[in-house]
């Protein structure tokens, strides 16, 4: 993985808020890798599309996935994409309508993706996809068949135009309001695992596996 810091560019150095940005590389790959989901940006026949995908990580390059029939990753092979990823930490309620805000972790990234066909690579693809969603599951599920990968595209993104912002912390209001008996302060947001629902179809006294146990 690299160590050199984000070099912003015309499109990814921050307008405004500048001090919530981050050009430091490792927090750039702890947003990517806090996430599950991401959201990847294509012009289709003149008109924008954004589509949630799944994705993974691996070094300094970022994986997505779907379909080899999906028109986003069709489109996506013909020309630069725009991926984001966001993670809402918490509500920050100020004293006024307008200095409420949100606490949050954001990446952006452009890139030119590249289609991925080496088998090897696909399926170090499809192993950073599937342990960003279930890390073990991919030792314990069977893998995929030459037909299941025929049938699955792949795309790589290169991490080296990528912008990375963070909020935190209390609302900023207006001096003369915080005399305001209003109550002011931040509702933390958090994504959690429930207790996980067998399929109706799985063998009588097949347990949980501890991998996907612990995540609860």
């Amino acid at each position: 993985m690299s160590t050199v810091d984000l070099s912003p560019t015309a499109r990814t150095r921050l307008g405004r808020a500048r001090e919530r940005g981050r050009l430091d590389r490792p927090a750039l790959y702890e947003v990517l890798d806090a996430g599950m989901i991401c959201h990847l940006g294509v012009v289709a026949d003149g008109a924008p599309m954004v589509i949630p995908t799944g994705y993974g990580r691996h070094g300094d390059t970022l994986y997505v996935h779907g379909s080899t029939g999906a028109k986003s990753l069709r489109i996506a092979e013909a020309g630069e994409i725009c991926v984001t990823v966001t993670h809402l930490d918490g509500i920050v309620l100020a004293r006024s309508i307008f200095h409420h805000s949100v606490n949050y972790r954001s990446a952006m990234i452009y890139a030119v993706p590249r289609p991925v066909e080496d088998p090897e690579e696909k399926l170090t693809a499809l192993r950073a996809v599937s342990e960003r969603l279930a890390p073990g599951q991919w030792d314990v599920a069977r893998r995929p068949t030459r037909r299941e990968l025929a049938a699955t595209a792949v795309l790589a993104l290169s991490l080296e135009e990528a912008s990375v912002k963070i909020r935190q912390g209390p609302p900023n209001d207006d001096e003369e309001d915080y005399a305001m008996d209003v109550w002011a302060g931040v509702l933390p947001v958090r994504q959690t695992f429930g207790e996980p629902v067998p399929d109706a179809r799985l063998h009588e006294g097949t347990p949980v596996p501890d991998h996907i146990r612990h995540r609860r």
